[in-house]
């Protein structure tokens, strides 16, 4: 029989059959590797040796260099699956996660949205931008997007496997149905709605280019990112009455409390106070 049909005895290898098991996401498969290897490396130890105060030292080391509070929990993350599930050890329970700091999305307001598309004549770009904005879709979202996952009559949109490999509905603007519809028309049902020249998906840097240009000639002088379509449209719904339980629908995410944050930027609660310099 085939040796492939057997769990490896490599214990990275092992850990990554284990993460394509459990459906991770390539980028997390890469990014759990590249820690594991990491830390076995700058210890200077195999797996079997290594032990609470190697990682200790290294994430030290990674937040000495300035690396993020979730990038430090991406590494926590790993090596808990490593240690704990993988190699069945239990030595680093007492080491902390990071605190991550608790920041406010950033939101363009609908004028802002409208200046940076007013700004791209390419039609493609201009219609992935509204797209995102439209319909609150994640830069990932937007370029898998294909041509069957598009619904002009019903004006919904099908997002396949997102993020927590899950499948959810969402809006379609009718401003931009009108359009998508023409622009795909000569495309078949499995092809990417914004595919490259060649028909290839695109990729998420040349969406985030994209926006980055657009936001430059606009003259906005937000620390805005493609993310922040997203964030926008959540916000002008809150803003605008909708539930926010529809809204967690519609953005697909697990926990309401990831969608109340929208709470914190919307103007509804704010605008009709005044400082009392004015009173």
């Amino acid at each position: 029989m085939n040796e492939s049909y057997y769990p490896s005895q490599d214990p990275i290898l092992k850990l990554k059959q284990e993460m394509k098991l459990r459906k991770f996401s390539p980028k997390t498969i890469k990014s759990y590797l590249h820690y594991i290897t990491d830390l076995l490396k700058y210890s200077n130890k195999n797996p079997k040796t290594a032990n609470t105060d190697d990682i200790r030292r290294y994430l030290e080391h990674l937040a000495d260099n300035g690396v993020s509070a979730s990038t430090l929990n991406c590494a926590y993350s790993a090596f808990r699956l490593y240690f704990e599930k993988i190699l069945r050890r239990r030595f680093f329970a007492n080491i902390p996660r990071a605190k991550c700091p608790k920041k406010l999305p950033e939101i363009l307001t609908k004028e802002e949205v409208r200046k940076i598309l007013k700004t791209i004549q390419n039609v493609k770009h201009k219609l992935m931008l509204g797209l995102m904005y439209s319909s609150g879709l994640r830069v990932s979202e937007v370029v898998n997007c294909k041509v069957k996952d598009l619904d002009f009559e019903s004006k919904l949109m099908r997002i396949r496997q997102a993020k927590g490999a899950k499948d959810r509905n969402t809006i379609l603007s009718e401003k931009v149905c009108h359009i998508l519809n023409k622009y795909v028309n000569n495309k078949t049902k499995d092809d990417y709605v914004f595919g490259s020249d060649r028909g290839k998906r695109l990729t998420a840097r040349t969406v985030q280019k994209v926006f980055a240009e657009a936001l430059k000639r606009s003259g906005i002088k937000k620390p805005a990112t493609c993310h922040s379509l997203r964030h926008s449209f959540a916000t002008h719904l809150l803003e605008s009455g909708t539930s926010i339980r529809y809204i967690q629908e519609l953005l697909g995410h697990a926990r309401l409390e990831t969608t109340q944050i929208y709470t914190k930027v919307a103007n509804n609660n704010l605008k009709g106070i005044k400082s009392p310099l004015d009173l």
